[in-house]
Order: structure tokens, then sequence, then C-alpha cells
């Protein structure tokens, strides 16, 4: 309940930064100007929509991806199957990735058009329980249509960096007398761009945080998923770095941020005791008592990124052990 009141809150604040910014417009140039906000309305629709359009097959691409049957991966199919069944949606297509990064990844346009997918590196790494809460929270994605709110989410910055463009360097060049009140939209634009990134983001990291705990709901126990995390953090940590530098504009699809394994492993020591490579929940239970330290990296690089910091997932699965 919480997490989908941070999220409607979050929505709310974006739509008032982009009013804030078109009444400053209105306030400075008079209304005379109110096509350019059409225009840029107008325009960042089509962009993203031909982001939406093309999207999947851009991933497919990316991703290495290859739609597999169910002779050829019976048990992936069952797990999905199943999944899907209980989560009340169509059957995703499912496909497996050439990518040796461990890893898994949710996509498409609508629940009908879905596609669940799943590195070869991850199968090589995860038991069936773990496989399971892992295609769960891909699955969750997929029920509560979290593609489809980011993308929309993302005109805001977009808008706000075509404005930046527009004003600021027409400003430039520009002999209008309110060149100087131009070039002012332009930079407040631009700051507008990189706050309303940094929401966009956050707001992603909710929705990491909600299908965690869709997996949960799905009858995954959280242990199980905590594990998986676990496990890919250090496959990760071992991962190719030119793959990984290869994937880096499509990791907001992946599970976890596959670049940041390397700094999140230290911090991971706080929760596996006995280092034997399983969260268990007896481990969660004694998680759940315990406040967990994060270095300022740490926060600064979750800050930056589309994903949470795995321990604070964990930590957050903790709270669900019962």
């Amino acid at each position: 309940m919480w997490l989908r009141l941070r999220l409607l809150l979050l929505v709310g604040l974006l739509f008032a930064i982009l009013y804030t910014l078109f009444s400053l417009i209105g306030f400075a140039l008079g209304l005379r100007e109110i096509y350019f906000y059409v225009f840029m309305l107008l325009l960042a629709g089509i962009l993203v929509f031909i982001q939406y359009l093309i999207g999947p097959k851009v991933v497919e691409i990316s991703m290495m991806v290859k739609y597999v049957s169910e002779k050829e991966y019976p048990e992936l199919h069952r797990i999905v199957e199943e999944l899907s069944r209980e989560a009340g949606i169509p059957k995703p297509r499912v496909g497996v990735s050439g990518l040796n990064i461990p890893n898994a990844f949710a996509f498409g346009r609508t629940k009908r058009d879905a596609r669940v997918c799943v590195t070869k590196g991850l199968l090589n790494l995860l038991n069936e329980k773990e496989l399971r809460a892992v295609l769960g929270h891909e699955i969750s994605h997929i029920k509560h249509k979290d593609v489809f709110v980011i993308t929309m989410l993302s005109v805001i910055p977009t808008i706000c960096y075509m404005i930046y463009v527009s004003f600021f360097w027409s400003s430039i060049y520009s002999r209008r007398r309110d060149s100087g009140a131009l070039a002012l939209i332009g930079l407040t634009a631009f700051l507008l761009y990189l706050i309303t990134s940094l929401l966009v983001m956050y707001a992603s990291r909710i929705r990491e945080y909600y299908a965690d705990y869709g997996s949960v709901e799905l009858g995954n126990k959280p242990n199980w998923l905590a594990t998986a995390l676990y496990k890919l953090v250090y496959g990760s940590a071992r991962a190719d770095r030119n793959t990984i530098k290869r994937v880096a504009g499509m990791k907001a699809f992946f599970l976890n941020d596959p670049a940041n394994a390397v700094n999140e492993i230290s911090e991971l020591k706080q929760v596996d005791l006995n280092l034997d490579g399983v969260i268990d929940e007896y481990e969660l239970q004694v998680l759940a008592e315990r406040k967990i330290k994060l270095s300022k990296s740490e926060k600064i690089m979750e800050l930056l990124s589309s994903h949470p910091s795995t321990l604070k997932r964990i930590k957050a699965l903790s709270n669900l052990v019962q």
C-alpha cells in the first residue's frame, strides 16, 4: 500500500513540475506561444509512441533473444505457465538470451504481447525454486504494466529536454529582446530535466520493490528471491566487462543492475551470515531485526540507478518472512 501511495504521489509531482514549466513559459512569453506547448506535447508523444512500437524489437536484438519451444525448455515453460495462471494474465512468450550475464527480463507492449526471457548465464546459476522466484518477479512486472508505466513517465523528462534545447540554444542566436528570458527558461528546463530523470529512476526503483513483493504473492518464498538476487550479484561481478558495457542501455529491463555488482558484494556480507552462498529463512529473520549499512558511494550509485540496492531489496524481503 505504501509503495502504491509513493508512486501516485510521484506521478502527481512529475506532472506538477511539467505544469509549472509550461506556466513559466506562458508567463514569460504570453499566451501567443500556446502553439509551442501543443507542438512539444505532440512531438514528445510521437517520439515515445515510436519507442513504444519498436522497443520490443530493439530489446530482442540487443539482448540476443531466441524464443524457445516447450520441447526445448519444458521446465522453463511449465514455470512461466503456472505463474501466469496464478497472476491471471495470458502466458507470455518465452525466450532465452545468449548473454552470459546471469539475469532475466520482461518486455512487450501489452499483457498479450508480453515476453519473459532468461539468460543462459541465469539458467546455469539458479536452482528451480530460485528460478521460479525470479520469473515471478518478471511476471509481476507484466501484471502491473510496469514497462508501460515507466515509458509514459519518461515522456516528462523528454519534454523538459526538448524545451531546453529549443529555448536555450535559440536564445544564443536570437535577436529578440526577450532572449535573456528564453535562456533562463532553457536553463530552468534543463534543471527540471535532471530532476525529473532522477524521479523517473526513483519510480523505476519503486516498481522493482513492487515486483519483488509480487513474486512472493505468487507463492514464492522471500528467501528464494533473496538468494537469487544474491547469486546474481556474484555472477554479474564475474561476468565479462565488455558484455556488460554492451547492454548498458538495456539494464533497466534486468532484474538487477549488473554494472553495479562489483560494488555491491561488500555490502552483501551483512546478509549471508554463514557464507554458504544461500540466504535462508533464519538469515532473513535476523536481517529483519537489524539495521543495514550502505556506503556513501553505494547510496549515490542507487540514486543514479533504475534499480534499488540489492541489500535494501533483500532487507525489504526479510519483512515478508512469516
